[in-house]
């Protein structure tokens, strides 16, 4: 970013900082936004003009990678897409798109089951509305022991009250009552525990530095992340949970949603503490009461926990290939709090589908031959057990795309999607797909985008080879910090970026679904031509660290590792390419450019070798863990490893892998026929060198029956 976008609004932002401290608290809020489009503004002012401008539009975009980066690429001619982005874009209807975002929104920010149950019957009435087939709902067991995958189905919990006042000091009227669930939703934590009836009055105390020597009996404890096993052994009647999302929003506070014991959701036996959630103004209230005396409070809970069910939908426009086909997905989460985070994901997927069905019954496009199935459902929870109750759907489904993102306030800086990929073990051609549909629809419209290397927190990990349903991403950002905060609204969402979300998602799995041999042939020389890029791209950064070494010891370790690169690199772009369409001489030309790419790097090395006046290097072949080489390991189901099942007292200081990181990266890699060895090399690969003990953590996941060894 040009360093002139943040010298231009110094003395704007001096000129806030300083009325800033002038104001009264009420106008603070009005100010950060102020300070929020000033910022957007100034950030990109360089980029291509908006939409509605004179000028035209820029034609160089710049697509950002995660690990190596993308090209800039011109706009591109005209191409298999053109026509059916242009459809799209005349026929979407974002207010439509908008309308439902306001109706998941209106009962899902109540987040309990009760209220989940009406979504999903709300879900499935707007689906069939729009004409889909096989409208169904499915169910999860809400029973806080059944498993999908190593994720634990949390337990089903409602929620009919939830207040906090300050009984003692006295306070103003306005300062008196610290939390309403039924004023403000988010202000009771998902899975609060209750209290008696009628409720209680207790003490309110700072969260202390010894929570495991701490007399905390029957009180709550004020303070951000705290160690709820550790509360509850303290015998605390619970927790005030302090905003710090984004402490400029004063009036606002965090949605708190993970309250399990050992993880993400409530198990049943977890411990049924009371939780409140405060504003950033409240909290600061009571640090100062707390600083001249003790804080009384009257607290009444009115929750409950049950068996339950845990639903989610699904719907279809049905190919011509018949009951049997294959099929493309797209899937969006319901049953959080936010409007951003996440009624405008499904909502977006929603619209897009609704403007396909129409558009073929308008016969202005062909039915697909394979089915595009869309899916609303609940994060992890909901997605891993439709996978495991429709298994056979799942091996007969050849792409997806998981929607889990704001559809932020395009000129608030950060709101542009960023495409993320699948993860290196499980290359696609779909990854080259989306960024061509990309790299013709944004700058058509004046906006900017980016892509990144695989990094998921959420479904788009159904690229697992143990799925091995190719899954990409977008990801997109607020504007204003706001994730899983009460200030996540309908007035956030922007109908512009919802468009955009239709029109991609309306694209990518119509084009999927449709194509025949002459598209496949199209789409697999998208990825021959990614393949060639990333193989370079690779080697320009292996040059560039080759260049700055300093002694023999780094050119030794260059020299395997980054000759290494290229055949890693070669192997997963050639998968991509071969799922396709098989193109044999086109990969026979690939790998002598990477061939080629090898060369460069080993001459490289000698000749900085040269200037350093040292001798031949040699590749430093790093160690190799005999142990590990004996080892195959076999997965046992899909998904990753939350282990929520066990306490992290008891994990001998190893990780869970329920998101992605190394652990999760080696996960991945293990095929059943690779040593662990090799597993750990294709880790690093993707994740770069570590000093983690990976023998010892595959042998606590086998101990604990997570993995088994097919070979020790």
């Amino acid at each position: 970013m040009p360093q002139v976008a943040t010298a231009d609004v110094t003395p704007f932002y001096s000129a806030c900082i300083a009325m800033f401290t002038m104001m009264r608290p009420m106008k603070n809020l009005a100010l950060f936004l102020l300070m929020t489009f000033a910022s957007a503004a100034a950030q990109t002012a360089h980029r291509a003009p908006q939409s509605g401008s004179s000028a035209p539009p820029s034609s160089l975009v710049l697509a950002q990678g995660h690990g190596f980066p993308g090209r800039i690429q011109g706009t591109p001619g005209e191409s298999p897409v053109t026509g059916l982005l242009k459809l799209l874009y005349e026929n979407v209807n974002s207010a439509e798109a908008a309308a439902s975002v306001r109706k998941i929104w209106e009962n899902d920010r109540w987040f309990d089951f009760a209220h989940f149950q009406k979504t999903a019957e709300n879900v499935a009435d707007m689906m069939r509305r729009a004409g889909l087939d096989d409208v169904q709902i499915g169910y999860a067991p809400a029973d806080g022991t059944t498993q999908a995958g190593f994720w634990t189905e949390p337990i089903a919990w409602d929620a009919h009250a939830g207040t906090l006042e300050i009984v003692s000091p006295k306070v103003p009227e306005d300062m008196r009552v610290l939390a309403d669930y039924q004023r403000v939703p988010a202000s009771l934590c998902m899975w609060s525990g209750s209290t008696p009836p009628g409720g209680v009055e207790t003490e309110i105390v700072p969260a202390p530095n010894d929570l495991q020597n701490a007399d905390l009996k029957g009180k709550l404890v004020l303070g951000g992340r705290m160690s709820k096993i550790a509360l509850a052994k303290a015998g605390a009647l619970g927790m005030i949970h302090e905003s710090a999302t984004n402490p400029a929003l004063l009036d606002e506070r965090d949605w708190v949603n993970s309250f399990g014991d050992n993880g993400w959701a409530f198990n049943k036996g977890n411990a049924p503490l009371v939780c409140f959630s405060i504003t950033p103004r409240s909290q600061q209230y009571l640090h100062q009461l707390l600083e001249h005396g003790p804080v009384k409070v009257r607290a009444n809970v009115d929750t409950r926990y049950y068996s339950g069910k845990y639903p989610y939908i699904s719907g279809a426009i049905l190919g011509t290939d018949g009951a049997a086909s294959e099929e493309v997905f797209s899937l969006g989460h319901i049953f959080e709090t936010g409007a951003g985070d996440n009624a405008t994901g499904f909502s977006s997927i929603l619209e897009a589908t609704a403007t396909l069905n129409r558009l073929i019954k308008e016969g202005k496009l062909p039915r697909p031959k394979r089915t595009i199935r869309i899916l609303a459902m609940g994060e992890r929870y909901g997605t891993l057990s439709y996978l495991y109750a429709h298994q056979d759907r799942v091996k007969r489904t050849i792409a997806g795309m998981c929607i889990d993102s704001p559809a932020g306030i395009q000129n608030l800086a950060g709101t542009e999607y960023n495409w993320v990929l699948n993860p290196q073990s499980a290359t696609s051609f779909v990854d080259a797909f989306v960024l061509r549909l990309a790299a013709e629809y944004f700058p058509a419209i004046d906006r900017p985008y980016r892509w990144s290397e695989y990094n998921s927190g959420t479904d788009n990990d159904l690229g697992d080879p143990m799925i091995n349903i190719p899954t990409v991403a977008p990801r997109g950002g607020h504007g204003i910090q706001a994730h899983h905060t009460s200030f996540d609204t309908p007035k956030q969402v922007d109908p512009d970026s919802l468009r955009d979300l239709s029109v991609m998602n309306a694209a990518y799995a119509y084009f999927i679904a449709s194509a025949g041999p002459d598209q496949m042939h199209w789409m697999a020389q998208l990825a021959l031509s990614r393949g060639y890029d990333q193989i370079n791209a690779a080697a320009e950064h292996s040059l560039d660290q080759i260049a700055a070494a300093k002694n023999a010891t780094d050119l030794a370790r260059l020299l395997y590792w980054e000759t290494a690169r290229v055949d890693y690199n070669l192997a997963r772009e050639t998968k991509a390419v071969n799922q396709a369409k098989a193109l044999p001489a086109e990969l026979t030309a690939l790998a002598s450019f990477a061939g080629t790419q090898k060369t460069r790097i080993e001459n490289a090395v000698q000749q900085r070798a040269t200037e350093l006046h040292l001798g031949t290097i040699q590749p430093s072949v790093p160690t190799i863990n005999s142990e590990a080489e004996k080892i195959i390991v076999r997965r046992k189901r899909m998904g990753t490893l939350t282990m929520d099942d066990i306490p992290p007292i008891q994990r001998e200081g190893y990780p869970a892998s329920s998101f992605w990181g190394p652990t999760t990266a080696a996960l991945y890699w293990c095929d059943g026929k690779r040593n662990l060895a090799e597993v750990i090399k294709m880790a690093e690969l993707e994740t770069g060198p570590s000093d983690f003990d990976w023998v010892g953590y595959f042998k606590f996941l086998q101990r604990h029956g997570y993995v088994d060894f097919v070979q020790q």
